[in-house]
Order: C-alpha cells, then sequence, then structure tokens
C-alpha cells in the first residue's frame, strides 16, 4: 500500500493540481498584463481601469442584491420545506425527495429560459393569457428584473440549501421543544426561540453556499438580466470578453479576480459554520427519540402549497419548453394555437449545422469526458480513502479546489493557459476545463463507496496470491460499480448542460448545446431555442437511463 502511494500521490497532485491550480495562477499573472499577445509584460493599469469604472459600483451592488436575495429565497423555501417533511406528519413525503433532486438535473439555461417564455412583458405566455384570454389589458408581468433574476436562482438554489438543513432538521432533538411547550411556550414561541436558533449553522452554512453558487451563476443573469441592462460580475466579465470591437482580456481578469477572492472567502466562512455546528449538537446518546408534528386540519393545505411549488419547478418548465417548440410564434393555450403546432422548429434545428455541431460535441464531451474525468476521480478517491498519508490529505484539498471558483472566472484562467498552446480554440480545451470544474462531482461517490469496501477483503485477495490489478479487477471494481455510475452519471449530466465555461472556452467549429441556446436566446429564435432544449433534455435523460441500466445489469451479473 505504501509503494502504491509513493507512486500514485505525487502523480495525482501533478494533474489534479495542474487541473485546478493552473487557472487560477494564470488569471493572476493575465490580470496583470496587457494583452493575450502582450503576455508577460506586466501592469496595474487593468486593475486601475477595472476599479475606477463608473459603472462598476452598480455591478458591485446588483451582485449583492442578487446574491443575497437569492440566499434568503432559497433558504426560506428549503426550511420550510424541511421543516415540513423531517417534523410534520405532512402526507406523500415523497415529494421532497423530487423536489430536492428532479431542478439539479433541468439544465439552468432551460429553466431561466422557461420563465422568460412565461413572464416575458410584451409577448410572455401568461402576461398573453392575462391580456387575450382574461381581458386584462393593463397587466404586465416583467421578468427582465432584478426581482425576477432573485426569483428564479432562488428556485434553482433551493435543493442546494434543503440538503444542507435537511440533515440538520431530521436530527434535531425534539425533547427541548417539548421542555418549551411543558412551559407553556406556543408553537411559534417555540420554533423562533428554541428550533430556528439551535438550526442557526446550518441556515447559515446554506444560505453561504446559495450565495457561492448564485455568484458562479451565469445562465439566469446572461438570459434575465442582460436583455434588462442588469448586469453582474459574471455578466459583466461576459461582456467585455464576448462583446464589443475590441476583446480586454486582461481586464476580464481583473475583474475574475475580485470574483474569486470573494467565492475563496465565503467557502472559508461555510467551512467555518460548518464546523461550529459541532457547538449546537443535541442528538447524543441519552434518551433521543425523533418524533412528528401532527399538523391537524393544516396537512391538506400545506400538502397543496408543496404541489404547487413542485409543479413550478419541475413540471412548468419542461411543459412550457415543449409547448414553445411545436407553436410557431409566442401565443397564449388556445384552440388557435394547438391547430397551428408542427415540427417545423424541430427541422430547422436537425438542418442547422451549428446547431448539429453543437450536438455532436456535447455528446463527445458528456460520454468521452465524463468517462475520462470518472477515471480520474476513481484513483483519486482511492488514494484519498486507502492510502491514507499526508499526500492524500493534501490531494483531497485539492481536487475540491475548483468547486467554488465561478465557471466563467476559471475558463478566462484556462483562456491565457491555452492561448500558448495547440490546444487553443480546440474541443480538447474545453474537456480539461470541464474536467477541472466538475471533478469534485465524481470523486464525492466514489469516496462513499469505497470507504463501504473493508480492507480486509483486499488483503484476504492478496493472501490466495492474487496481484494489486487482479485484486483491483476483480474485488474491488465490482464493488464500486454504483458508485462509479452514480459519479459518471452526475459528471456527464454536468458536461451535456454546460454553460459558464463553455462562452469563455467555445469558438467556431468547438459549440456546444449551452452556448448555442444562448446565442438563439440573444437572437430571439425562442421556438428554435426550445426544440433544442428539449433535445437537450432528451439526451441527458438518456444518458442517464442508459447508465443506469448499465449499472443493474453489472451489479446482477456480480451478484
Amino acid at each position: 500500500m505504501k509503494k502504491q502511494g509513493a507512486i500514485l500521490s505525487p502523480t495525482l497532485i501533478a494533474i489534479v493540481g495542474f487541473l485546478t491550480v493552473c487557472p487560477v495562477v494564470m488569471l493572476a499573472l493575465g490580470s496583470f498584463s496587457e494583452g493575450l499577445g502582450a503576455f508577460g509584460t506586466f501592469t496595474t493599469a487593468k486593475y486601475v481601469s477595472a476599479y475606477t469604472d463608473p459603472e462598476f459600483a452598480k455591478i458591485i451592488i446588483n451582485t449583492v442584491i442578487f446574491t443575497v436575495g437569492s440566499a434568503i429565497v432559497a433558504t426560506v423555501l428549503a426550511l420550510f420545506l424541511a421543516y415540513l417533511n423531517t417534523r410534520t406528519n405532512i402526507p406523500f413525503k415523497f415529494l421532497f425527495q423530487i423536489i430536492s433532486l428532479v431542478p439539479m438535473m433541468v439544465p439552468h439555461i432551460l429553466f431561466a429560459v422557461s420563465w422568460v417564455l412565461l413572464l416575458n412583458p410584451t409577448n410572455g405566455m401568461l402576461n398573453l393569457f392575462l391580456r387575450q384570454i382574461l381581458g386584462f389589458e393593463a397587466i404586465s408581468l416583467n421578468i427582465y428584473t432584478l426581482k425576477g433574476m432573485i426569483l428564479v436562482e432562488g428556485l434553482l438554489d433551493l435543493p442546494i440549501a434543503y440538503l444542507v438543513i435537511a440533515p440538520a432538521m431530521s436530527s434535531f432533538d425534539v425533547s427541548l421543544e417539548e421542555s418549551s411547550r411543558v412551559c407553556g411556550a406556543s408553537n411559534w414561541r417555540t420554533l423562533f426561540r428554541i428550533t430556528l436558533p439551535v438550526l442557526r449553522p446550518a441556515i447559515l452554512a446554506a444560505a453561504t453556499l446559495v450565495i457561492v453558487r448564485s455568484m458562479a451563476s451565469f445562465a439566469v443573469p446572461s438570459v434575465i438580466g442582460m436583455p434588462g441592462r442588469i448586469y453582474v460580475l459574471a455578466t459583466h466579465i461576459y461582456r467585455v470578453v464576448a462583446t464589443g470591437y475590441a476583446t480586454d482580456y486582461g481586464l476580464a481578469a481583473a475583474v475574475g479576480m475580485s470574483a474569486l477572492v470573494a467565492s475563496i472567502t465565503l467557502i472559508f466562512v461555510y467551512r467555518r459554520l460548518t464546523k461550529e455546528g459541532e457547538k449546537y449538537v443535541t442528538v447524543t446518546s441519552r434518551g433521543y427519540r425523533p418524533s412528528t408534528i401532527d399538523l391537524k386540519g393544516a396537512r391538506y393545505p400545506l400538502f397543496g402549497i408543496v404541489g404547487v411549488l413542485s409543479f413550478i419547478l419541475i413540471v412548468l418548465p419542461v411543459a412550457v419548453l415543449f409547448y414553445t417548440s411545436l407553436i410557431p410564434y409566442s401565443m397564449a393555450p388556445s384552440a388557435k394555437a394547438f391547430a397551428s403546432m408542427s415540427w417545423r422548429h424541430y427541422l430547422a434545428v436537425l438542418n442547422d449545422p451549428v446547431s448539429l455541431l453543437s450536438l455532436k460535441n456535447s455528446l463527445l464531451l458528456g460520454v468521452g469526458g465524463a468517462t475520462l474525468g470518472i477515471v480520474l476521480s476513481f484513483f483519486v478517491a482511492y488514494t484519498i480513502v486507502k492510502i491514507r498519508s499526508k499526500a492524500s490529505g493534501f490531494l483531497e484539498s485539492l481536487s475540491f479546489f475548483s468547486f467554488s471558483f465561478p465557471g466563467i472566472v476559471v475558463g478566462i484562467g484556462f483562456m491565457w493557459f491555452f492561448v500558448q498552446t495547440p490546444l487553443y480554440s480546440t474541443i480538447w480545451a474545453l474537456l480539461i476545463g470541464y474536467i477541472a470544474t466538475y471533478l469534485p462531482y465524481g470523486i464525492r461517490p466514489l469516496t462513499s463507496a469505497f470507504v463501504q469496501i473493508h480492507g480486509n477483503l483486499e488483503e484476504s485477495s492478496r493472501v490466495c496470491g492474487g496481484g494489486p490489478l487482479y485484486t483491483m479487477r476483480r474485488i474491488v471494481l465490482p464493488l464500486l460499480v454504483p458508485g462509479i455510475v452514480s459519479g459518471w452519471i452526475l459528471m456527464a449530466t454536468m458536461f451535456v448542460r454546460e454553460l459558464s465555461l463553455s462562452v469563455v472556452l467555445s469558438r467556431p467549429g468547438t459549440e456546444v448545446l449551452a452556448v448555442q441556446i444562448l446565442r438563439f436566446a440573444e437572437d430571439g429564435l425562442w421556438g428554435r431555442l426550445s426544440a433544442l432544449g428539449i433535445l437537450m433534455i432528451f439526451i441527458s435523460t438518456t444518458l442517464v437511463l442508459v447508465a443506469s441500466l448499465l449499472g443493474k445489469r453489472l451489479t446482477a451479473v456480480k451478484s
């Protein structure tokens, strides 16, 4: 084991270090350079230009309002759902698991687009329905506002907050609440004076994590914010890189450094908050017993609220996209709209060379990239769990280093590196960037799977004469099939829908699905956009189903 660690650990540290540290170093160097063509000539002019721009203060204020607002929406909703799911007798609790997982599978850009299709002030379906069907001519709901951005981003980040809060809520010792009630406190007073203060670390940790993710978000600010001329840091960087006559990469890197510093600071705060959670432990070996609160007459009204939320999060985005993909232009649902439905937008997309190329590239990156990523994740997880050393501990920290970085910032860092190599403007640049950004999604399931395999199994194989490779192939790998399949599915779906890093690294010939959908949105081609979005969801779902069936078959053969 020590011999394997002596070889594996340094090799993996070099590979993972390149993937995670390289873009950060290149971003810092690039921010002090005059431009891609003058790399090496250092100057602070880009920082002066970036931070003395009168518009920059407004962008920072927008970013703060957007991220904090999204965190409040996501955390409050997650707290509400977690409380109902873990502490009450509300019926059909399986809905909570669906809410917590399914939105993570819907591409964020399509979720944002579906809300634009609904609440566009001129031809949004809900606005058309209110005016044409119900006759409310004066009503015009506008999604292109900061409030609209906060609402959509908050709904998208709800699963993240829920997954942090729900475990803390479920392990809460109810004897504290019972003591409060015995002393005469009402349910509301007990909730605000006992339950919420004890859960404070989990709530703050969830809010901090959502702030980090919303700061890294690009889909919602680009689809909803940019048409309304509301810019946050991510879209400001995109505007510097992708628009205008002369692209200023040094200026984009200087702005990106502020987003990077903010993300690192917030992750540090998040780690401190999760560590402080130990101070609020309420479950001990003495007298703990879980119990639920009887909602009585409020059971079904509250379940109705959860049902509406499920509809908004799961059914509505896909239904709106599918409907728009079939109608010739924006129309409220009516007999005329249903009579004019056709497959014209699908045919237009399938006859468009750029859309076909983006389909091919996304499929290649999804299948090939996830396979390469899961191979690397396998060795990293093996080193972390089975070879416990200082080097493996350092490797674990290194492998999760890039998780908190905004994708567009990582993309600019990689671009500064790739421009000096033959990889620039190739599909391989996207592949490396994807693996670097989403490596934790492969490592986490495999780490959990490795932990469950006791070392005695490998030792027994070696005692019987099996070599390391034989032991790995016949003992370890068959037991890891569920973890490998889970990690592969996560990475493949992330690769197919990736946008924020792709908008920086993608060039003519290397377009991917999400970038093509963004271009359709910028051109107002909502029908083609919806058709391509439905194809994207179909591809992601197919990948998930094929991988799941393959995993079950391999597990069945093993048993």
